[in-house]
């Protein structure tokens, strides 16, 4: 992660002063607008992909629902997924993230940015909280991004176990879900290099309340996992990345 992240910073240097001013005050304002604090996270998302020799593929965009409202759940890799994300949506999102970020200086700033709320997973009561928030905040018409298998899976195009818990947010708000499969967004930081890579996202269709409703979180959780599994499992060649 260190190379690459330091080859973002030194290529953007003449930017980085502008850039945490805004951060710092965005973080904390409730003046500026969610489209102008989003903005911001694309410029900084777009300027790190191109100056970090990171080309993000983004595939089936328009299976994003015309009206917002709805979470989008991906599998997760590691840190460069949101940023991945971001970079090819430009409707404004928010994001679930674990408390532990919260003391993270900048990744902090840039959650708070995006208007995300911060889970603690050990604390069922707090957790309970956040997905009634989102519940909230989705019928209200703002789009969320829930890793459903909590943290990232640790083994590149392999997933984890997705925890049916997530899924409550999208039950409450009887919203669509948008199951996203993303494929070596792994490669960025975890492995110590600065060489060109290749980051795919692809967006399956969403799947309507009508779709889901009555069905148990675990069913849902499943059905969602053996979609992006499938999506994974015939993409994953498209690039020669060794």
């Amino acid at each position: 992660m260190a190379k690459r992240l330091s080859l973002m910073l030194i290529r953007n240097l003449i930017f980085l002063p502008g850039i945490l001013i805004k951060l710092f005050w965005y973080a904390k304002s409730d003046k500026v607008s969610e489209e102008k604090k989003y903005a911001l996270i694309r410029r900084i998302s777009d300027l790190g992909c191109r100056k970090g020799n990171v080309t993000v593929h983004g595939y089936s965009l328009d299976n994003l629902p015309k009206e917002s409202g709805y979470i989008m759940y991906p599998n997760h890799q590691g840190l460069f997924d949101v940023m991945g994300l971001i970079y090819l949506d430009p409707t404004p999102l928010g994001v679930i993230i674990k408390k532990e970020a919260y003391d993270v200086p900048l990744l902090r700033q840039l959650i708070q940015t995006l208007g995300g709320l911060f889970m603690d997973r050990k604390d069922v009561k707090q957790g309970l909280q956040i997905i009634n928030e989102v519940a909230k905040q989705v019928k209200e018409g703002r789009n969320f991004l829930i890793f459903p298998e909590g943290t990232r899976s640790k083994n590149g195009n392999q997933l984890g176990d997705f925890k049916s818990g997530s899924f409550k947010a999208a039950t409450k708000a009887k919203c669509p879900i948008v199951p996203i499969a993303i494929i070596d967004s792994y490669l960025p930081f975890d492995r110590n290099s600065t060489n060109k890579v290749d980051v795919q996202i692809h967006v399956l269709p969403p799947i309507p309340y009508e779709e889901y409703q009555g069905m148990k979180t675990t069913e849902i959780a499943e059905m969602v996992k053996s979609r992006i599994k499938q999506t994974i499992t015939e993409n994953e060649h498209n690039f020669n990345q060794e």
